[in-house]
């Protein structure tokens, strides 16, 4: 009983403590934050026959917002790494899921 409790209350701090840390951190480049959830919301929302269908046509040019933000990212290495944990898993794993990728 008292170990439960304890790994409760640990719990909880390392909760409380990321709960603070992270809407700091989120709001330190909100448009790098955007540009990942939207994504994100694109892979998630997006059914298996429309992303192979797009993954077969030519690639669009990015709009000029997206490029901006491509731009910052090139240009900022750790930012850059932090986008690309934000969307890789939920993007790599729609594409396994889809059959995309082996």
């Amino acid at each position: 009983m008292k170990l439960s409790f304890t790994i409760l209350i640990s719990a909880l701090v390392i909760m409380l403590s990321y709960a603070t840390f992270v809407p700091a951190q989120q709001q330190q480049h909100p448009m790098i934050d955007k540009f990942a959830d939207k994504v994100i919301a694109k892979y998630q929302g997006t059914s298996c026959e429309d992303l192979k269908a797009e993954k077969a046509k030519p690639k669009a040019p990015p709009s000029e917002q997206e490029e901006k933000v491509i731009q910052f990212l090139k240009s900022n290495p750790d930012l850059r790494k932090e986008f690309i944990n934000k969307i890789a898993a939920p993007m790599a794993n729609k594409m396994f899921d889809c059959g995309l990728i082996p």
